[in-house]
This record gives structure tokens, sequence and C-alpha cells, in this order.
């Protein structure tokens, strides 16, 4: 056993209602074997249709509510295999799991993929008509369109065959990267401020050490962290450079003028909302961060304020402990706000152990919700007794509200909207649990400036963390498209300008600022960083709205929800009183965040 897990369980000495109830998706593994290969199997039921869907509206209606019951249970097996991985991946068992998923994943999708080019043979106005014959098509309006808007970068039905039987193989960095990450990684132990010495890992670094008010703490597991993705930035450079090569690659083959245009499809945004997105945080939001930096600087009594200072806390003797019982009703309270029906959601999740918040060893760090269609979401956090968790988990609850809403009044294949959307949710729980701490605790100003401090948090991680990355994203294509090779010192140099140029000389940047590049998954995700400052920046519009309305702009935040995939973005955040392709209402969320330096820095005066 490695130092760096010494202090962590294994899982299966964890209690269990720390974990989450995969028996809600299957009573064993044995069970879930059985679906898998029968998943394999039924497939034929879909391809029966080959060559008909176009024949008539009887006919297409049929098969995509075959097809939506026949993916509802090939979604069940992907997440629980998906599930166990996540919380331990170092259990070979999982890991056959997951790769006899994966396997099976890539067989379905080579045998469905007659599908979506059978359905472009379809024109608009046979849509149009299909439709008129058969009104229960209706619900599929948004899904048969926005196949149609594919259509010019549809390649031939072999040839979409064959990449969807590579699938396994274009996913290899994604999976290359996370397997490495979760179980090859050893960091060196580290030493606090009091001399003892400490474990090190990847999650007690982000969850834990990278937050801590020890300055010495901070800084050595910082070290460590760095000395340790250092000896493994040229695999992971390789790893990095493959994946963008087969996006600028695919892009080529399917006529996009760019990868970066590819890459924006899926999320129905127009290219001007991205650059929007990234420019006008960058430039508006920098101003106010660097006067945060410069007050923490101050704080911590620093002569300098390195790059590994910046996530400190500024008042180190506060840091609020709770327990996961009390946070719970902490969050519920918070969102009382929303309504019963939302609640209902809250309280499902929180008591039937819809959340994993067991610390073990071979678990994935980070947070996530994972909403498999057909059953209800689950959540992995790590649950460290502090107040801090407390907004991890109100923002994955967000996500869960989200889809159990959306998974409520939807079919499933009008569930999920654009990846620009999806951090609305999620954020607009932290800013309502920020509010109500604010008011409960509004004659206790050390615990309002906390949670003042916990909202930059928030806003931090996606306007500056996401952001920053989604800008180096940017730069990454623009080399690629260029034929400039992606060499570790390339990466590296890129990550570290990013950095430089928006927090300037307020702090000092070291080469290991440099790797952070190394830190994040999401790069491997398409261009998904940018979309959390999308979703912030909604939310706190929205936000604003129901301090200053009420009931009418929760109502409405309820609608869309409930409305799930069925619209575009740009239409979605229209009908919560938004408009995105205003430049304007990202420039009120940076406002947002200027307003809440300025109260901390005048905190400090009073």
């Amino acid at each position: 056993m490695n130092m760096s897990n010494s202090n962590r369980q294994y899982r299966k000495d964890v209690p269990v209602e720390q974990t989450w109830d995969l028996t809600d998706l299957f009573p064993d593994k044995e069970s879930w074997e059985k679906a898998l290969q029968s998943a394999v199997q039924e497939a034929e039921q879909i391809t029966a249709f080959k060559g008909r869907l176009s024949e008539s509206a009887k006919t297409l209606s049929k098969a995509l509510k075959t097809t939506e019951a026949y993916q509802q249970k090939v979604i069940h097996v992907a997440v629980y295999a998906n599930l166990l991985i996540s919380a331990d991946g170092s259990d070979p068992s999982n890991q056959s799991a997951a790769a006899k998923s994966g396997a099976a994943l890539a067989e379905i999708s080579s045998k469905l993929s007659f599908f979506e080019s059978e359905l472009l043979k379809l024109t608009s106005s046979d849509i149009e008509q299909f439709i008129k014959d058969e009104p229960e098509l209706e619900t599929y309006r948004k899904y048969l369109f926005d196949i149609l808007e594919k259509k010019e970068h549809i390649l031939s039905p072999e040839l979409e065959e064959a990449f969807s039987a590579l699938g396994e193989v274009l996913d290899a960095p994604h999976n290359i990267f996370s397997r490495s990450k979760q179980s090859d990684m050893q960091f060196e132990t580290i030493v606090d401020g009091q001399e003892n010495t400490q474990p090190m890992s990847e999650p007690l670094y982000e969850e834990s050490y990278e937050y801590s008010e020890d300055t010495v703490l901070r800084r050595n597991a910082y070290a460590s962290y760095v000395n340790t993705f250092e000896q493994y930035k040229n695999t992971y450079a390789a790893t990095y450079q493959t994946e963008i090569t087969k996006q600028v690659q695919l892009s080529k083959l399917r006529k996009y003028d760019s990868a970066t245009d590819m890459l924006l499809a899926p999320q129905q945004v127009t290219t001007e909302m991205y650059h929007n997105q990234l420019d006008v945080i960058q430039e508006k939001l920098a101003p106010h961060m660097r006067k945060y930096a410069k007050l923490l600087k101050e704080k911590l009594g620093l002569e300098e304020l390195r790059f590994c200072d910046l996530k400190a806390p500024l008042d180190p003797s506060f840091n609020p402990s709770t327990s996961y019982e009390d946070a719970s009703e902490t969050i519920l309270t918070a969102l009382d706000v929303m309504g019963p029906e939302y609640l209902e959601g809250m309280k499902k999740a929180l008591s039937n152990r819809w959340v994993d918040r067991a610390q073990n060893v071979g678990k994935a760090n980070g947070a996530f919700c994972s909403s498999p269609y057909g059953a209800h979401p689950y959540i992995l956090v790590t649950w460290a007794d502090k107040m801090r968790n407390a907004f991890i988990l109100a923002h994955e609850l967000g996500h869960a509200g989200h889809f159990y809403l959306a998974g409520k009044y939807q079919s499933l294949f009008n569930t999920r909207p654009s990846t620009y959307f999806i951090e609305a949710p999620s954020t607009l729980n932290e800013l309502l649990l920020a509010d109500h701490l604010m008011k409960t605790n509004k004659d206790d100003p050390r615990m309002k400036r906390w949670v003042i401090t916990q909202l930059l948090g928030t806003y931090y991680h996606n306007f500056i963390t996401h952001l920053l990355e989604g800008a180096f994203q940017r730069k990454v294509y623009a080399l690629a498209e260029a034929g400039t090779p992606l060499t570790a010192d390339v990466l590296c140099r890129e990550k570290r300008n990013v950095l430089e140029s928006f927090w300037g000389d307020t702090v000092t940047f070291d080469e290991g600022a440099g790797l952070t590049w190394m830190r994040q998954q999401h790069y491997y995700m398409g261009l998904y960083p940018y979309t959390y400052s999308a979703g912030l920046t909604v939310s706190t519009t929205v936000a604003k709205r129901i301090r200053e309305e009420g009931q009418p702009a929760v109502d409405d935040w309820l609608n869309v929800l409930k409305s799930g995939g069925t619209k575009k973005p740009l239409d979605l955040i229209k009908d919560a009183g938004i408009d995105m392709s205003d430049p304007e209402n990202i420039e009120i969320a940076v406002n947002y965040v200027g307003s809440l330096i300025d109260e901390l820095v005048e905190s400090y005066s009073e």
C-alpha cells in the first residue's frame, strides 16, 4: 500500500450509508452482466428498421419509440459500469466491467449508426408532412431537425459505421489519461507547518491542501503535486496531442471550417457567443481579481503571492465545519424558494442514497452527477465535514434537480439541453445557498465574509479556472490547425501565458503553474471548459431576477428545467428572461463578482 493512501479506507470497509445504492439500477453485478449481453443482442430490435425509416410516418414513430426504450436500457448498463469505476477505479473487477461496457457500447453504436444516416435522407418538408400524418411525432421535432443540421457533415454510411466501430480507439486518449491519473500517479508524502508528515494524493490536494490555511503545507503539497506531474508531462502531452489531432482531422473529414466549429455544433451556440464568453470575462474580470489577489496577499501576510496560494482562505482561522446531515438540512432550507416538486427530488437524493460521499482508495476525484433516464440521478462527492463541501453538494444537487424534472416531463431524446446551459441549474443552487447563509448570518460579519469567499470560490472555478482552460484550449486548437507540434514544452508555455496575462504581476508564477493543463479531464470532452462560465453567467442573472421579482422568476426557471432539451440554448435561456447573444449579460455577471470583491475589501476597512 503506498503512503499516499495510508489514511484512506478501502472501498469494502466504507460504511454503506456513505455510498450510493446501485441496486436501483441493477440488483447485482450478475444481472448487470446479463443486461449487458441482452443489450448487445436486442440491438436487432432497432436494426429491424434498417432501410425503412422513411417509408411512412407510422414506421418512423414506431422506430423512434423502440429506440428510446432500447437506449434507456443501454444507458443503465453504461452508467452502472461508469459508477463502479468512479467509486473504485483500483478494483480489477470494476476495471473489467468498464472495459466490457466500453466494448459493448462500441458494438451497439456501430450497429445503430445507420439510424441517423437514414434519417438524413428526409428533407424538412418530409418531416413536416410526417408530423402532420402522425401527431405523436411532434415530440421528436427538435431531435429530427437537429439531425438535419448535421446533413452536410455526415459521411457515407460505411465510413460512419467504421467510425462507430473505432469508438473505443477514438476515446482512448481520455481513457488513458483517466486511468493513469486514477491508478498510477503516486505522490511523495509532505510536511506541514508543524513538521508533521501528511499523506498526499491528488484528491487530497484538490479537495483539501490547495485550500489549506497552512502556507507551509499548501506550498509543500503543491511542490509534491508538481513534482509528480513533471514526471508524466511527455506522456500526457502525447495523449493530449492525439486527442487534438483526432478532432482536427475529424473536422476536416466532416467538412467543418475548423475543429472549433465542429465542437460548437452540438452545443448549438454561435462562434460569436463562444468568443464573447472568453473575451469579455478575461478582459473585464481581470482587474477585479487582481484587486482580490492584493487583498489575499495582505491578509495572508505573504511577501509574494504564489500561484499555489490563490485558493488559500482569506480568513484562515475561520473555516466552518458541518456534518453531512446538517449541510443537507441547510441546503433544503436554502432551496425552499424552488417549491415542493423540486424539493421532493432534493429530499430523495439526500435520504435515498443517491449520493456517494465516501473517501476511499481508487475513488475518482472531483464531483459529478450522472443522470440515467428512467432511474434517478447519482451524485459523486468526497465529503470532508467542511461547509465548503455543502456548496459542492448543492452544486451537484442542482444538476440532479434539473434532470429529475426534465426526466419527469420529457421523453429520453428531449431530456438534455446543450452543455452551454448545463452548468446554470447547478450554480444557481450555490447562489441560493449563499443568499440563505448571508441572511441567516447577517449579524456575523465573519461568517458573511466567509460566504462571500465561497461564492468567489465558485466564480474562481467557473470564471477563472475553467474559463482560462477554455482560453488555453482556443490557443491549442489554433496552434494545431497551424501545424505546430503540441509538445509538453509548448503546452506548458501556453498554459502559463494564459495565466500570467490574466493575473498580471499580482501573482508570482513558477514553472509548475504551466503544468496545470495536466489536471483536467475536461480537455478530452470537446469545448467543455468555457461552458462553465456560460452556465454561471445565466445563473447569476437568474439569481438577480429571483431576488428582485420572486415567484414569477422561480416559475420561469422551473419551466426551463422541465423543458429539458426541447429548445436550443439561446431560446431556452430567453425563457428564463435572459438574452445570451448580448455580451451585456456577461458584464452583469462580472459586475456582480466585482461587487462581492468590493464588499470584501470594505468589510476589512470597517
